[in-house]
C-alpha cells in the first residue's frame, strides 16, 4: 500500500509518500511544492493543481491523506489555504484515488501518542518511525509524512475493527 500525505498550504504544500508492508513503513518520496508570491491567485492555484497531478502520476499512490484546515486568526490566510486545499482535493479526485481527511490532533495522536505533542516531538517520531537519517525539512514535509503515518495507523485500526465484526 502506497500512501501519499499532503499538508495543504497556499505558498507551500508538503507531500510525503510512504510504502506500507505489513507493520513496516518506508519513506518513498517527499518534498515541497512552492508557488511564487509574485504570481496572482489563479496562477498559483493552477500551479498547485498541475504539480499535484504530476506527482500523483509519478508516485502512483493507492490512497491520499490530507490534513484538514485548522482555524486561524488570519482570515486571508485561511481563505487562501482553503482555496488551495480545494484545488488539491479536486486534482486527487480526478485521478480516482480515495481521499482521507485528518485533523492536526488526529495526526499528533497517531504519530506521537499525544494530542498536545510539540512540533519537535512529532518530527522526531516521524524520523524514527520511517528510519530516516535526518528530520525532513521544512516542517511542511515532515507534517505530510506524519499525515501518511496517521493514515497508515488509522487503516490498520479500521481493518482490525472490520475483521472482528
Amino acid at each position: 500500500m502506497r500512501i501519499m500525505g499532503i499538508d495543504p498550504g497556499f505558498g507551500r504544500v508538503g507531500y510525503g509518500v510512504i510504502e506500507v508492508m505489513g507493520n513496516k513503513m518506508e519513506a518513498v518520496d517527499y518534498g515541497l511544492i512552492e508557488t511564487p508570491a509574485s504570481s496572482d491567485i489563479p496562477t498559483r492555484l493552477n500551479m498547485l493543481y498541475d504539480s499535484i497531478k504530476r506527482y500523483i502520476k509519478k508516485i502512483e499512490p493507492s490512497e491520499v491523506a490530507i490534513e484538514t484546515i485548522y482555524l486561524t486568526r488570519n482570515q486571508k490566510t485561511a481563505v487562501e489555504v482553503a482555496q488551495a486545499r480545494g484545488v488539491i482535493l479536486l486534482a486527487v479526485h480526478q485521478c480516482h484515488i480515495p481521499i482521507f481527511n485528518y485533523t492536526p490532533l488526529q495526526v499528533k495522536v497517531a504519530v506521537a501518542s499525544y494530542g498536545k505533542a510539540s512540533k519537535e516531538q512529532v518530527q522526531r517520531m516521524v524520523q524514527m518511525l520511517l528510519d530516516l537519517p535526518t528530520i525532513p525539512k521544512p516542517d511542511d514535509v515532515t507534517d505530510a509524512l506524519a499525515i501518511s503515518i496517521c493514515h497508515s495507523n488509522s487503516r490498520t485500526l479500521i481493518h482490525h475493527k472490520d475483521t472482528k465484526n
